[in-house]
């Protein structure tokens, strides 16, 4: 076939797709103008789906779809919208989200991820696929005071990776490795995700936290086993066996970053703070360890470390601002509710709806990141949830789990483009290299959503439910 015939064949496709956003708005729009009825959650989402075909960011999707509707539809004044935007983030718990990205900064560039793999290795170093192991286990340790999977990726997978390959390990099972066990960032203790969860359904913050430890500690082991069995069938390094003094000095030299983990359970258990300021008080305890104890950044990065924390906050705030509007809009036209009493309409049952709702959260993880997934579906998913007895607490770890699996493929999987800016794998090379781990973490999803008493279990023991 010659180019030009190509180009002639490939012409309808692309002119479909082109004028296909216009359509999606113009066709219910024009049965509105027709007097034809059409339910308004049909108007919404295809305004929004429409905006982010055209490559519109979702922040600014977002608030261009509550703008539309309200000036074409609704009799809503155009001041409570602007009042809402400020409204809209006018909450204390909010507060967490900038200080947990505050203080996750800090421990990446507080050399406490170095001390938390060093520890690890010299438990798990001797085993088949020892510093896999032991990066998997590092992940953990830095997810239960970080909070963010990113920050985990960049802060172990920068370590760890370059290591792996020159002690004779392939970059692809590294960064498979790792790009997955960095997920773990989101569902250990402290979590940005389950601030803005607890922020959309009025969850308790602190049980959040807390319903994820043991999860977390499921997922951790499961990684392991299977990277040990492909490490073993490979034949993949082992590192020498550490003496329990080397163990010893290790854990003295991570043990400050770990005193974080008593700090937010003990602070939040004893009551002596709430989760938000455990937040603050975290970010002021790292930076503490990694300028004072470690000595691993100096004061004068301080500005570069401070920068990069509010530009990351800006980015989520705005995101969490014009979601807030998105809810707004849904809630005054009695949305969710709607949905809700359509999905208990169709009988699905318990089983059927948590089948359905990780369905609608897996989709939606192939092209939004999770923030704004979590604040345009957990208001929707969350009525219908409680009318079928489903623990708020319960609901909000498998939304957890459902941004993992979202992390880790693409289109919009953030760890895979973390992962492979510092792999300099391709995308496509990274997503084949997941497989293993990926499947894994399907699995385990199917284990959290039928198994409510892996997440319930603690927060009961510790009162909070």
């Amino acid at each position: 076939m010659t180019p030009a015939a190509g180009t002639a064949a490939a012409s309808p496709a692309l002119r479909f797709f082109s004028v296909f956003p216009i359509l999606l708005v113009a066709v219910p729009f024009g049965l509105v103008l027709a007097g034809t009825a059409v339910p308004s959650w049909v108007v919404i989402f295809c305004l929004l789906v429409a905006l982010m075909l055209t490559g519109t960011p979702i922040s600014i999707a977002l608030g261009l779809t509550v703008l539309t509707f309200v000036l074409t539809m609704t009799h809503v004044p155009i001041q409570s919208v602007a009042l809402k935007l400020f409204t809209g983030i006018e909450r204390f718990e909010i507060m967490a989200v900038p200080f947990f990205i505050l203080a996750g900064n800090f421990l990446t560039y507080g050399g406490v991820a170095r001390k938390m793999i060093n520890f690890a290795m010299s438990m798990v170093g001797h085993w088949h696929g020892g510093l896999a192991l032991a990066g998997i286990v590092a992940c953990a340790m830095f997810a239960l005071v970080c909070g963010s999977s990113v920050a985990t990726v960049v802060a172990i997978g920068s370590i760890v990776l370059p290591e792996m390959v020159e002690r004779g390990y392939p970059m692809r099972f590294g960064a498979g490795v790792i790009t997955v066990a960095g997920s773990l960032g989101i569902l250990m203790l402290p979590s940005i995700p389950k601030v803005i969860y607890a922020i959309a359904t009025n969850t308790s913050i602190g049980a959040l936290f807390v319903a994820g430890l043991l999860p977390g500690i499921l997922l951790t082991a499961m990684l392991c086993v299977v990277t040990w069995y492909i490490a073993r069938k490979r034949n993949y390094p082992r590192m020498p066996k550490a003496t329990w003094s080397q163990r010893w000095q290790a854990f003295r030299d991570s043990v400050w970053g770990l005193l974080m983990v008593v700090i937010i359970i003990g602070g939040i258990y004893s009551g002596l703070f709430t989760a938000t300021e455990a937040a603050a008080v975290s970010a002021v305890y790292a930076f503490f360890i990694s300028v004072f104890v470690y000595k691993a950044m100096p004061l004068k990065d301080l500005p570069k470390v401070l920068l990069l924390s509010a530009n990351m906050s800006a980015m989520l705030l705005y995101i969490i601002t014009n979601a807030a509007l998105f809810s707004f809009i849904l809630t005054n036209e009695n949305i969710p509710h709607a949905l809700a009493d359509w999905i208990l309409g169709k009988d699905l049952g318990l089983i059927g709806f948590l089948l359905l709702a990780n369905l609608l959260l897996l989709v939606a993880g192939n092209f939004m990141e999770p923030s704004s997934i979590i604040l345009i579906m957990a208001p929707i998913l969350f009525p219908a949830a409680i009318a079928l007895g489903v623990n708020p607490v319960h609901l909000g770890i498998l939304i957890d789990v459902n941004m993992e699996v979202g992390l880790c493929h693409p289109p919009v999987g953030l760890n895979l483009y973390v992962a492979s800016g510092i792999s300099k794998l391709g995308i496509t090379e990274l997503t084949v290299a997941v497989w293993p781990w990926l499947v894994t973490m399907l699995i385990f999803l199917v284990m959290v959503t039928y198994m409510p008493e892996m997440s319930l279990w603690l927060p009961r023991v510790m009162h909070m439910l």
